[in-house]
């Protein structure tokens, strides 16, 4: 009997420096949602297909990977990026300090075309009339002043399909022309590298426009066969402007119009102030449970506070190995595990003064007590498993917190309130040979 209580405190101990060393330190191994440290929530909406026979649900699928793409581009720590519903993502990107940046890098289509421009003065005057030649597109060149503002200056008239497109694009990069100006420099795959030899061989002396999402970015003269698949986007750009360019072009372009149908923007000084008073809820409410159970239930009260301390520790410690997210309602959860961290004991002390009232042995009554409590606790907390794990698999943000931090409570307060407290109370009794219980 005692060396199954040797073995008992050994998978204990075990388990206490297994989440230990999974948890410390915590202010790294926690991840903390949108409302414990600020940032952006989103949510996206597909509105129309791609090619033809593709599902909306697949177009958002790929919308989702080419998004998941950017974000990783942008150098966002621990970002959460979801689909929810046949043509809905949502996107949390926690700790962004550009919100408006961020939003924008998502939401742009990146539509980038090169597209011949027609020489033919007398084709541009008619279009400039309202008379545009079937296959062709009058479009603007838009260049930065000298005080930061895109003015449309002059008058493109383009060919409406497009010589080559972004699809081609390996990589993007920022880098410099010949004056000192940032631009975009791409380098293209080997299809499109030979595509786009080809078009300069074939138009030398021509302009070929480089279109992104319908503006005319430049539109250089084509002065010799251009080889190598390499080109560059020109236009006063600033670095960040063009740095978010080619993150862009780099990630893909979105195969669809996706709309942003909501926003919303979490400042970090609410973070602090939702994790202070987060924390101070949960924090008075352990104490007073504490307080409650030595109290009430004496060196059995310690016994369950021993317990909760534990149970807290797995739960912390789990949602560190899992990288599960803590969000305010995540805390939510661990306040109301408090409160079922020692429902279980409360129920299980309650049964053994039962017992002990019949007249049995402390030893007797003990064990009934465990073992007649037992049923009581698989009820009640088998149904608050299932109610935390619909909340986890069918929620959305900060309600999946509330059901990941609520079940892992739970399961820690089965192992804590049954397996602990019966071990520690097995020795003592073996120990220290007790005729008499007071509880």
């Amino acid at each position: 009997m005692m060396r199954q209580c040797y073995y008992k405190f050994l998978l204990i101990l075990a388990v206490i420096l297994v989440f230990v060393y999974q948890l410390y330190p915590p202010e790294k191994k926690i991840r903390r949602g949108l409302d414990l440290q600020g940032g952006v929530h989103l949510v996206l909406e597909v509105k129309e297909t791609g090619k033809e026979g593709e599902s909306i649900s697949d177009l958002a699928d790929r919308v989702l990977e080419i998004i998941r793409n950017r974000i990783d581009s942008l150098g966002v720590t621990e970002p959460v990026i979801q689909k929810e519903g046949m043509r809905r993502i949502i996107v949390d990107l926690p700790g962004v300090q550009d919100p408006d940046r961020a939003i924008d890098i998502i939401g742009q289509t990146a539509l980038l075309e090169f597209k011949l421009v027609s020489d033919d003065q007398e084709l541009l005057g008619k279009a400039l009339q309202g008379e545009i030649p079937e296959g062709y597109e009058l479009l603007y060149h838009r260049e930065k002043d000298e005080r930061g503002i895109y003015r449309e200056t002059e008058p493109l008239l383009l060919k409406a399909e497009p010589e080559l497109t972004g699809r081609y694009i390996e990589d993007a990069y920022v880098g410099y022309d010949n004056s000192g100006l940032p631009d975009v420099v791409l380098i293209l795959n080997k299809e499109g590298a030979v595509l786009f030899e080809k078009i300069t061989a074939s138009n030398i002396n021509r302009r070929l426009a480089i279109v992104l999402d319908g503006v005319v970015r430049s539109a250089p003269v084509i002065r010799e066969r251009i080889g190598g698949g390499r080109a560059n986007i020109t236009g006063r750009f600033s670095v960040e402007e063009a740095r978010t360019l080619a993150i862009v072009l780099r990630a893909g372009a979105l195969p669809a119009r996706v709309e942003m149908i909501y926003r919303e923007v979490v400042g970090p000084t609410l973070g602090r102030e939702n994790i202070i008073q987060g924390f101070r809820a949960a924090m008075y409410g352990g104490i007073i449970v504490i307080i409650f159970m030595l109290i009430y239930f004496a060196a059995f009260g310690l016994l369950a506070d021993f317990a909760l301390a534990l149970n807290i520790l797995i739960l912390l410690g789990v949602m560190a190995t899992v990288r599960g997210v803590l969000t305010l309602p995540g805390i939510a959860g661990i306040a109301l595990t408090i409160g079922m961290a020692v429902d279980a004991n409360i129920l299980i002390f309650e049964r053994i003064k039962e017992e002990i009232k019949t007249g049995k042995s402390p030893k007797a009554s003990i064990d009934s007590g465990y073992k007649r409590a037992w049923s009581a606790i698989i009820d009640s907390n088998i149904t608050t498993i299932i109610a935390g794990l619909i909340l986890f698999f069918l929620g959305e943000g900060p309600v999946k917190g509330f059901g990941l931090t609520l079940s892992i409570g739970i399961v820690a307060n089965l192992f804590t309130a049954v397996f602990v407290t019966k071990s520690i109370v097995d020795w003592v009794m073996i120990t220290k040979k007790i005729e008499k219980v007071r509880i």
